[in-house]
């Protein structure tokens, strides 16, 4: 029998043993020329990858592992190929001649398949799933061009395709085996003991040497508990475990599935609430809680965070950024935001109702550079507006809001300042006759207490004046709708502010029935936490040079919402508004702000009035222990939206308005604070004295149902 290769398998194996002879070749040549010059030939094809930002990736030994790794591969492919072809019968006998073939074909289709897929590129040490699919990938197209090509050119030196697929089964199973053996090698070859040991020496021989184990846990390292073993938890912990320059070190997680607990993930052993009492976690030397589980769950966040702080341990937090645009999709450690200890549920009231109706529209929004102003210019951008006018008589802030939109929308030509006071009527004039705004939202006011209550005239001024004057000019250029923000300090106000903004609530109301084609609202909402003059912000500072934290009095309670639930509760009752509505937001319970100060100590992992003081200054002018409950359901109408009500209030009429900024007027022209505040005291009935107020605070239902933190 003629046992020789056909035609067209003799050319096919010529073509083989010159591939193999040119690539055996040109690696050998790059090897010596990288051994002697430091020129690495390949660099370019087959270094790609491998830029990262940790230096010790970039040594030259990262070179030499690469070789390394195809040196022991092809050790691997030998020894396959002996086992497979070879050694095993399995009932069907191979030739020297069919032997060598087979191997060196498959071997090279393999190895210039895996150099193709840049699998010489990974570095195996930090290795995820997608080296592992990779290098997968790459053998199985290897193995698909491999058996394709053996069916149609070899006829006597062909082998079954049991075998064949056998042949590339074993030596993928023992690459991947031996990239997961010599990853933990390098993650756990510090441990103690002969486990400890046998790794390193795996390592040393994958490594040649050149590589050490990866440093064990720094005694010094903050040991921390993960609560939540998911995917949130499980990604910190690995990162946590990898990293060379991070101070904390997991040892433990918390969690409730019942699936995992007992169990263990990357090591660290999975605990369950009721197990992970404060004696076994002080038996972890746990020193510091991360909460790594879903925001959304506030009750148990809550529950969870009166547990661990009240034990004394730091918290800290693994999501998302909670800053809008800011690294979008990327998670990272953080503090527990002292917004945070509210523990209620974000709300967001936006609709594509609410969005369409601001879409296309050119909106004006004076005091478009303060804390609530310039989130409502954020919130404005996202619905798309024709024009937005940000307005203000603080040229910094205005132009700080534009920037930052300017930045967020490049391609918006349509953010423009204008640096005008809205007590300037003339001023202001300009800008609606320049501009006919169709919606113009008034956030422009003085709203600082103690400051107020020493610059009577200014406030009237700016609050009451500017109101007045933009409500009137809003009317003269056909503006379609006019909304104002508002404070829960009008209700029943104690202090100046608080009374020029009730004025202000009552201009538009009696507006609102003679405005012709302009619809009018206002939206009254609590404390912002974050703004400018915030208690937070202070807290913070305060904590941060060692305290001592200050109080007005450890018995003040208030209502807190964020500025981008304020921005959006504005938006949305005034494009649900038909005319003169003032608008209230459903805000729960009032905190304790002796709470708050306590739990913001505890956050920067100190103890309130042991590490860190707490001090009462006594009540300011103008200010008392509780703002008035907003929502009280009986005195309020419903509205489409459940967080959003209307309060029953009669506006005045146009005379009765006339006579009380007469009076306001004629106040001002006398220079005079203390004339100011007795005409405000006149044309406000509600207004009364804090003085008054806080004495009877004890019997407040507001009082009562202050909610403890």
């Amino acid at each position: 029998m003629d046992t020789r290769p056909s035609s067209r398998g003799a050319v096919f194996i010529c073509i083989f043993y010159y591939l193999l002879f040119c690539s055996v070749y040109d690696i050998l040549c790059a090897y010596v020329i990288k051994q002697y010059t430091g020129f690495d030939f390949f660099a370019g094809f087959i270094n790609e990858g491998y830029q990262m930002n940790n230096n010790e990736l970039k040594k030259s030994s990262s070179g030499s592992i690469r070789w390394t790794l195809v040196f022991f591969d092809l050790i691997v492919f030998a020894f396959t190929c002996w086992f497979i072809l070879g050694f095993y019968r399995g009932g069907e006998s191979l030739g020297l001649k069919t032997i060598m073939i087979q191997s060196l074909f498959y071997g090279i289709l393999s190895f210039v398949s895996r150099f193709v897929f840049k699998v010489y590129s990974q570095v195996w040490r930090y290795g995820g799933i997608q080296s592992y699919i990779k290098l997968l990938v790459s053998d199985g197209i290897a193995f698909v061009f491999y058996y394709f090509i053996e069916v149609f050119t070899f006829n006597e030196y062909s082998i079954r395709f049991s075998r064949c697929l056998s042949l590339a089964c074993v030596n993928l199973l023992i690459a991947l085996g031996m990239r997961m053996v010599y990853r933990y090698a390098y993650k756990f070859g510090n441990e103690p003991g002969f486990m400890g040991a046998l790794l390193r020496f795996l390592l040393k021989v994958f490594t040649l040497g050149s590589i050490k184990p990866l440093a064990a846990p720094d005694s010094q390292k903050i040991k921390v508990a993960i609560i939540g073993a998911g995917s949130l938890g499980i990604n910190l912990a690995e990162d946590l475990l990898q990293s060379t320059v991070s101070s904390y070190t997991p040892v433990c997680f918390i969690d409730t599935d019942s699936e995992k607990i007992g169990r263990e993930i990357h090591n660290l052993p999975v605990l369950s609430e009721s197990d992970a009492t404060l004696v076994e976690l002080d038996n972890h030397g746990i020193q510091e809680v991360i909460f790594a589980f879903p925001a959304g769950e506030n009750e148990k966040r809550k529950r969870l965070y009166e547990y661990y702080s009240h034990a004394g341990y730091k918290i800290k937090v693994y999501d998302n950024p909670r800053v809008e645009n800011a690294e979008a999709g990327r998670r990272k450690l953080r503090e527990f935001e002292p917004e945070e200890l509210l523990f209620r549920k974000p709300l967001d009231v936006i609709n594509d109702k609410t969005r369409s109706y601001y879409r296309d529209k050119v909106v004006l929004i004076t005091g478009g550079g303060g804390s609530i102003g310039s989130e409502l210019c954020r919130q404005i951008m996202k619905m798309d507006p024709e024009k937005l006018i940000i307005l203000d008589i603080y040229e910094n802030g205005a132009y700080d809001i534009q920037q930052e939109l300017r930045i967020l929308y490049p391609e918006k030509k349509n953010i423009l300042i204008e640096i005008v006071s809205v007590y300037n009527y003339k001023g202001l004039e300009r800008v609606f006759r320049e501009y006919r705004p169709q919606i113009v939202l008034n956030a422009a006011a003085h709203k600082h207490v103690p400051l107020m209550e020493k610059n009577c005239i200014e406030a009237v001024e700016n609050n009451v004046f500017g109101t007045l004057n933009t409500v009137e000019l809003s009317i003269k250029y056909n503006a379609e709708r006019v909304i104002m923000v508002s404070t829960d300090k009008a209700v029943n106000p104690t202090n100046i502010m608080g009374a020029t903004k009730r004025m202000c609530e009552m201009i538009v109301q009696a507006y609102s029935a003679n405005a012709g084609k302009t619809t009018f609202s206002t939206t009254r909402f609590g404390n912002v936490l974050g703004s400018a003059g915030s208690v937070i912000p202070l807290f913070k500072k305060q904590i941060a040079i060692g305290g001592p934290v200050t109080l007005t009095d450890r018995r003040i309670i208030r209502y807190f919402m964020t500025i981008p639930e304020a921005a959006q509760l504005v938006l949305t009752s005034g494009a649900m508004a038909k005319n003169g509505e003032l608008f209230v937001l459903d805000m729960g319970q009032p905190v304790k702000i002796l709470d708050l100060a306590k739990n913001m100590i505890k956050l920067s992992g100190m103890e309130p009035e042991t590490d860190i003081k707490i001090v009462e200054t006594g009540l300011r002018p103008g200010e008392k222990l509780y703002e008035e409950l907003l929502v009280k359901t009986e005195e309020l109408d419903k509205t489409e939206n459940e967080l959003i009500f209307v309060e029953r209030d009669t506006p005045i009429t146009m005379d009765e308005l006339s006579q009380k900024l007469d009076i306001l007027r004629k106040a001002v022209e006398t220079d005079s604070d203390e004339e100011v505040r007795k005409a405000i005291a006149q044309v406000i009935p509600t207004y009364m004295p804090s003085e008054e107020v806080n004495a009877r605070a004890i019997y407040a239902e507001e009082m009562k149902n202050a909610r403890k933190m």
